[in-house]
């Protein structure tokens, strides 16, 4: 029984009781001077569609609210940190809350960090900064190379990876609802394409995990038929190879029986209310030459869209050794997705999320670098993923070489999530990483879809102000120069200093990396 519900039966049992007792004690009508204004409170809670949390926990769940309106005080003492120690998550989450929410974004009384810390990063501003902000087209970048016959003008802010199952039905309209009005793209994560990403029309990433779900024989193999007719839907407009996720590299995906539901089940082609653990690889392929030869079996399955993979680097000498066999074979992805260790929203093993997988800004770095050597950048498009959450974000990861940015982290905040750290639990407060379908009815579709869309927009703005403060006329125009970091108290370094262009790439042949 869900607390809304519990609210409303103990609300008419309590107006009952009064009724009832009224007939021997009159006085007790006295008792609605308490019980009435909390009640009409509660019933305010289930019919608004604003706040998740207090529409699925009414009354109590203003707690919350009071604890938000004192936070600088309070709520520092639960802030997640990031790997250099500064509080950023409570900054930043802040400021996703106020995009989403198109409310005011700016701060009093200056930077709110210690721009003395080490870790502490900016990036150069121009004396002949740009009077105009960037024009929105200027923000968008098209995806495919010369064997692509569909290629696509993708925005330089996507929504990443999360699969239906992880989340919510709701979420996924709000989701997907939200790139189609923003006229950006919905990565489908592992768990395959549902009628809640096609519903409200807006484009999608297909991923392909090891799972294969969506194009999976009854042995759990790649069904290349299905896949053909799934890549054949027009608002799929790009298909993503899941090699590894920063949340886990070398780990497959985990959805929990609890949250595998005979839908869900029928739409991933396994068997509803069991444990669905992907494995950690791929029975496609097995080595460099089979992963190329996938990529092009799909784009010739998929009819010439754009076909790309997703990786975690692991070892430097395995990326290299597709460098090398693109060279060889000419067969090449049309993107390659960079997601960092510290990435990922999902359930993961603590070990793998803390100790596996290299950060994305070294990951990105390396990766460029080694496709620049091989002279194959000019032809594939690098995509960073992993803690995009600012207009700064996004800066620095394309300073770095990438060409667009993913985010789940920011577009789950958007929705929403308050970091309850309940996903894998089916218990989300908030109705996001659940299929609780009381839960699920405390987050509105409308609303949050607004919001979705409203977060993207603001944050392109936000990219575009940057970008035109540092003088320049596009994103693209960006170079690691622009970005500083602090690495002592009396040090700084640039972005070129601390992530070479030329750093040395030996091939694989040579030795080991």
């Amino acid at each position: 029984m869900s607390p809304r519900t519990v609210y409303l039966l103990v609300s008419f049992l309590v107006i009952v009781l009064n009724i009832v007792v009224s007939f021997f004690w009159p006085s007790v009508w006295w008792s609605m001077v308490v019980f009435g204004p909390l009640m009409l409170l509660g019933l305010r809670d289930v019919v608004q569609k604003k706040h998740a949390i207090s529409r699925n926990f009414p009354v109590i769940g203003h707690g919350r609210f009071i604890l938000e309106a004192i936070r600088p005080e309070i709520m520092q003492y639960f802030v997640e940190t990031n790997t250099e120690g500064r509080p950023l998550n409570r900054i930043n989450r802040s400021m996703i809350y106020q995009r989403a929410k198109k409310v005011n974004d700016t701060a009093p009384f200056g930077t709110q960090m210690d721009v003395y810390a080490e870790g502490y990063e900016w990036m150069d501003h121009s004396m002949f900064a740009k009077n105009q902000h960037l024009n929105i087209e200027k923000c968008r970048i098209t995806i495919g190379s010369a064997e692509c016959t569909q290629p696509y003008s993708s925005s330089l802010l996507n929504i990443s990876a999360m699969s239906f199952g992880s989340l919510s039905k709701n979420a996924i309209l709000a989701l997907n609802g939200g790139a189609e009005a923003g006229n950006f793209a919905h990565n489908t994560g592992e768990g395959s394409i549902s009628p809640y990403h096609l519903q409200p029309g807006g484009d999608l990433i297909w991923q392909i995990g090891t799972g294969y779900f969506g194009c999976r024989t009854k042995e759990g193999g790649f069904n290349a038929n299905k896949f053909k007719e799934n890549s054949a839907l027009p608002q799929v407009k790009m298909i993503e190879i899941k090699l590894s996720q920063g949340a886990k590299p070398g780990h497959g995906g985990i959805l929990p029986a609890s949250k595998n539901s005979p839908e869900i089940a029928a739409i991933r082609g396994v068997k509803p209310h069991t444990d669905v653990m992907s494995p950690p690889a791929h029975t496609a392929f097995d080595d460099v030459a089979g992963l190329l030869q996938f990529v092009k079996q799909l784009r010739e399955l998929s009819g010439g869209k754009p076909i790309g993979f997703k990786l975690c680097i692991g070892k430097k000498r395995e990326f290299v050794a597709i460098c090398e066999e693109i060279k060889k074979t000419g067969i090449q992805p049309d993107f390659i997705t960079i997601d960092g260790g510290e990435g990922g929203t999902g359930a993961a093993p603590i070990e793998f999320s803390n100790s596996l997988g290299m950060p994305m800004l070294d990951a990105l770095a390396f990766a460029y670098n080694t496709l620049l050597q091989f002279d194959l950048k000019k032809d594939i498009r690098l995509v960073a993923s992993g803690k995009v959450l600012s207009g700064f974000d996004m800066a620095r990861a394309l300073a770095l070489g990438a060409d667009l940015c993913n985010s789940a982290r920011a577009m789950m905040l958007a929705l929403g999530c308050i970091q309850a750290l309940k996903c894998n639990t089916n218990t989300c407060p908030v109705g996001i990483a659940t299929q609780d379908k009381g839960l699920m009815h405390g987050l509105d579709v409308s609303t949050k879809t607004q919001r979705v869309f409203n977060y993207h927009e603001e944050t392109i703005k936000s990219l575009t102000e940057l970008v035109a403060a540092a003088g320049l006329e596009s994103p693209a125009q960006l170079q690691r120069y622009h970005i500083n970091r602090r690495t002592s108290m009396n040090e700084v370094m640039r972005y070129d200093q601390i992530f070479p262009y030329r750093e040395k790439v030996y091939a694989i042949d040579q030795r080991p990396i």
